[in-house]
């Protein structure tokens, strides 16, 4: 991991909250499952649930936070990076 010194002033906004979205994939049948977290929540809480969620049903997850700039994006947060059914 690479790290810098930053200067905190150099952002124009930030938010308190974010919006979530959960992916289960389930590589056996090639079929996913999508959530969006509806409620604010603890980042650590987030990122344990589908962990166990995943492990318990012998799937695979991501978690993304959604950016909105210039129209909806997702940014990877912990999980499969790629596709996840190659």
């Amino acid at each position: 991991m690479a790290l810098r010194t930053i200067d905190p002033r150099d952002t124009t906004w930030e938010q308190d909250h974010a919006d979530y979205r959960v992916y289960f994939w389930d590589r056996s049948t090639n079929t996913s499952y999508e959530y969006e977290i509806l409620d604010q929540v603890d980042i650590g809480e987030l990122l344990a649930w589908p962990r166990q969620y995943a492990a318990e049903h012998g799937w695979t997850h991501t978690v993304y936070a959604v950016a909105d700039d210039d129209g909806r994006g997702l940014i990877r947060l912990d999980g499969v990076l790629g596709d996840p059914f190659g």
